[in-house]
Formats: C-alpha cells, sequence, structure tokens
C-alpha cells in the first residue's frame, strides 16, 4: 500500500483529504516512495489558522529563547544528518555528496537564524531634539528620545522547489521564526518526504505547535495561500514564470514578497584563465546537481583563443562524469527530478541541433530511464534558445567571442540576472567585468559564487522579484517590520 505524505499542523501530522493525489516517485529508480494529497485547500486554512493563534504567544517570547530551540534544532539537523543525506539521494536523485551539500548549507541558514538577539536589535539616539514644556511651572527644554524597533510581522508563507529539499526551506523559516513570526511551509510536491521530516525534527527540537506548519498541494493550496487575508509576507523559490505569477498575486493582495526565480548563467573564460580551475570550476557549475539549479553555469563564453585549449579539456572532463544512481559507489552525476524533465532537456538538446549548434558530447546516449548526461554544443547561435533560455539539465552551450566586450556584451543582454562568473588572472578584466555584467552574483575564478547565510542570495532582473532577497540582513528585514518610538519624560 502507498504511503500518503501527511500535512505537519499544529504539531502534528494530518492525513490529506481524498481528493487529487499525487505520486513522489524515486527518480533513479522509479519506485514510488508515497503520495501527495494536491487539492488541500482546507488543510492550508487549518496550517494558516494554527499559524496566527500561535502568534501572539510566539512574538512575545523573548528572542533569546526563541533562538534555543534552534540551537536544539541544529543539534538535531547534525544527528540526522546522514538520515536527512539519505532521504534527499531517494527522493531528489541528487548524488550522496550533493544531497550532504544540500543539508550542511541548510545547516548554515540554522545557526545564521540563531544570531537573531544581534541580528533584530535597533538603533536609538537619545537626546534627538528638545521640546518645550506647556506647563507653566516648568520652562525648561524637555528631551525627547527616539528608536528604531524591529517586530515580527505575523504569519509567512513558504513556497519551495524540488531542486534543494532541505535547504531552500531552511532559507526561509528558520529566521522567520526567529525573529518571532509564525510559518506555513507548501513544499514542492516532488520532494515533500524531505520537507515533512525537516519540519518533524523541528518540532522535536521544541517548536510549539503552530510556529511551523507545513502542508501539501497543487496550484489550487498556492494560490489560496497568497491570498489568505492571515498571510503576511510570502517567499518563494522556482522559475520565472511562476515567480511572477507570485509576485504579482500577492502583493496586490498586501503581501510582502520575495521571488527567487530562474535563470541562464553565463561563465567567461578568458585566454590568460588558469586552466585546471577553469575545467573544474565550469563542470562542476554546469553539471552539478544534473544541472538544476539557478546557479547553473548553462553558457560558457570563450574569449579569443580560449576554445584552443579549452574544448578538448571540457569534452575529457564531462566524459569522466559518471552517470548513476545518486549514491552508487562512484556516481558523479544522478538523474533528472521526473520524465517531464528528461523530456523538456531532450527536446532542447534537438532544438540546438536544428538551428545548427555543433553537439560536441550528447547526453541522450546514456541509456538509463531517467537520466540524460553530460551534453555540450559549440559554436552556438548567440540569439538562440540554447543561449538565451534555462534548460535546467545538464546541458552546457559554447559561445565565442573575439574580445572581452563581446563577452559583457552576452551576459548584458540576457534577461536573467542571477549570476555571471569569470575566470581570468586579469585584475583589469575581472573588475571590468564585475561592474558591468549586471548580474546580482558574481564570481571570479569561482564557478558558483553562492553566497553563504550570512550574505543575501542577490539576483537581479527577471532572476528575483522583490526588494528584500533571501538570507543574511535583507532576511532579517523582509520578516520583520520597522517601528519608530518617539518618546519624553516629565
Amino acid at each position: 500500500m502507498t504511503h500518503t505524505v501527511e500535512h505537519f499542523i499544529d504539531g502534528k501530522r494530518v492525513s490529506p483529504g481524498s481528493g487529487k493525489k499525487c505520486d513522489v516517485v524515486n527518480p533513479a529508480t522509479g519506485e514510488v516512495l508515497g503520495e501527495v494529497g494536491m487539492e488541500e485547500v482546507a488543510a492550508a486554512d487549518c496550517a494558516v489558522a494554527s499559524a496566527a493563534s500561535a502568534y501572539q504567544a510566539w512574538s512575545q517570547t523573548p528572542v533569546g529563547d526563541r533562538c534555543q530551540v534552534l540551537f536544539r534544532y541544529k543539534e538535531l539537523l547534525e544527528k540526522h544528518f546522514d538520515e536527512l543525506t539519505q532521504m534527499i539521494v531517494d527522493e531528489h536523485g541528487k548524488t550522496t555528496a550533493e544531497a550532504r551539500g544540500d543539508v550542511r548549507r541548510g545547516i548554515d541558514c540554522v545557526e545564521y537564524a540563531c544570531g537573531a538577539p544581534s541580528l533584530m536589535m535597533g538603533r536609538t539616539l537619545p537626546r534627538i531634539a528638545v521640546s518645550t514644556s506647556f506647563s507653566r511651572e516648568r520652562e525648561e527644554g524637555i528631551p525627547l528620545d527616539s528608536s528604531l524597533e524591529r517586530v515580527p510581522i505575523g504569519v509567512c508563507v513558504g513556497i519551495t522547489p524540488f531542486n534543494f529539499p532541505i535547504m531552500v526551506p531552511l532559507w526561509m523559516w528558520p529566521i522567520a521564526v526567529a525573529c518571532g513570526n509564525t510559518f506555513v511551509l507548501k513544499p514542492s510536491e516532488k520532494v515533500s518526504l524531505c520537507a515533512l521530516r525537516e519540519v518533524e525534527l523541528a518540532s522535536e527540537a521544541g517548536l510549539p505547535p503552530g510556529v511551523l506548519n507545513m502542508v501539501t498541494g497543487g496550484p489550487d493550496v498556492v494560490n489560496h495561500l497568497l491570498t489568505h487575508e492571515d498571510v503576511k509576507a510570502v517567499s518563494f523559490v522556482g522559475s520565472t514564470v511562476v515567480a511572477k505569477h507570485i509576485y504579482k498575486t500577492a502583493s496586490i493582495a498586501g503581501k510582502r514578497v520575495q521571488c527567487m526565480a530562474g535563470a541562464k548563467n553565463t561563465m567567461i573564460i578568458m585566454p590568460d584563465a588558469n586552466q585546471d580551475a577553469a575545467i573544474d570550476g565550469v563542470i562542476s557549475s554546469s553539471m552539478g546537481n544534473t544541472g538544476q539549479r539557478c546557479l547553473a553555469g548553462s553558457v560558457a563564453v570563450l574569449v579569443g583563443d580560449t576554445p584552443d585549449w579549452f574544448i578538448p579539456k571540457i569534452v575529457a572532463a564531462a566524459k569522466q562524469i559518471n552517470v548513476a544512481k545518486g549514491d552508487a559507489t562512484g556516481c558523479t552525476m544522478g538523474p533528472l527530478i521526473d520524465d517531464a524533465s528528461v523530456q523538456r532537456v531532450n527536446n532542447a538538446i534537438e532544438a540546438g541541433i536544428e538551428v545548427g549548434a555543433e553537439l560536441l558530447l550528447d547526453g541522450r546516449e546514456v541509456k538509463l530511464k531517467g537520466f540524460v548526461g553530460p551534453t555540450i554544443f559549440d559554436n552556438v547561435p548567440h540569439d538562440s534558445a540554447l543561449a538565451m533560455e534555462e534548460i535546467f539539465g545538464p546541458v552546457l552551450s559554447i559561445l565565442r567571442v573575439d574580445t572581452l566586450d563581446e563577452a559583457i556584451a552576452v551576459t548584458q543582454r540576457s534577461p536573467y540576472g542571477n549570476m555571471a562568473v569569470m575566470f581570468t588572472d586579469s585584475g583589469y578584466a575581472a573588475n571590468k567585468f564585475k561592474d558591468t555584467a549586471g548580474a546580482g552574483m558574481i564570481g571570479i575564478n569561482v564557478g558558483v559564487p553562492a553566497p553563504m547565510a550570512v550574505f543575501p542570495f542577490c539576483g537581479w532582473k527577471d532572476s528575483f522579484f522583490g526588494t528584500l532577497h533571501s538570507n543574511g540582513e535583507d532576511s532579517v528585514r523582509f520578516y520583520t517590520e520597522g517601528r519608530i518610538l518617539v518618546s519624553r519624560w516629565f
């Protein structure tokens, strides 16, 4: 009998209703791990009601006490590290090494949230002015004091993707609850088992009932949460198409919104680059996580005579990638998340051939269901879909240019602005690139410039919708309001 993935509401598991279900599948084996309720609007209402009920007491709990729960939670994540890693391998398909990185980066976010007593500090300016007393008996001026306090905002919602099942939810709810808010998590239906375990461990750490809830569901559940009158803020990570919908819908409904969206990231390889570092960086960036991440470097722009050494070395390195089930010995690339993703990537490969790009390595030759291997195109037309549109798979598109300015122009014309990378030994080239690339996260001789939790995840252009980003000080400001106090005492 197939296991049904429960919700987690008011501190306990709750069975979903009898509506439409979606299978949770191990993408490497096709094994059905469970099924998720997709029409759980009633459960979403219950989750928001639980969060709203818990908000008053939790927001009044001293911030140090709130963080003590997160300290215990961090210990539980460490204790269950291997369990969570294997859950990611089974449910998502990552390699074991990638899954461990997913958990580790998530723990980093919890550690950052534990600093809330310092992060939430406001500012005070005593005697900012002097006012005259209205009392005839006192003529001296009365000093005015002014201060800024950071206070929680209420019930917050997180809508998270499949590609980082543990880490991305931990971008959101730990800092939100550390700041005194309550939270409803709606994870991707493809990785709901990981999310449920993550939330359940938080309850085990001592998070009071209602402070953190989780519901499964599809678009109807998301749209209901976006417009729910008791929801104050919405965080989202996913595709640009969905991000635009969520940002518009929730903003019109009066919510505070941050949407981390899609990308088409460029890596410029200069002739003077350290060759080994460039090859390693491009391989890890373009092929890591099977290309299923918004920081995947999917376009390599080769300047001048760089192709002479880069092309043979990158193809040789890609051929060394071992495609297999994520926890198989020696595996360095797992499957795509589902059959629809396989078909989408295969279609992108075929479209690249049709526009005249040169296929150097064809990932379709991997004869494993659910898998597409490393794929490399050379001489990709600059205006083609291969060069401009997100594929979300292990496909590297190589463009050739003559000059640094032409290479930078490739990054500038992209509608996305998540990250851009350059491999070079020239400080001049690196600084010019940094200032003109038009991306929010810049890598110099680094393939994936993913910020640690203390810095915000700074996508630009169509890679982000909102004002305050996830992580870092931005996240504290997103999950709090500024309150001004002006006082005088007679």
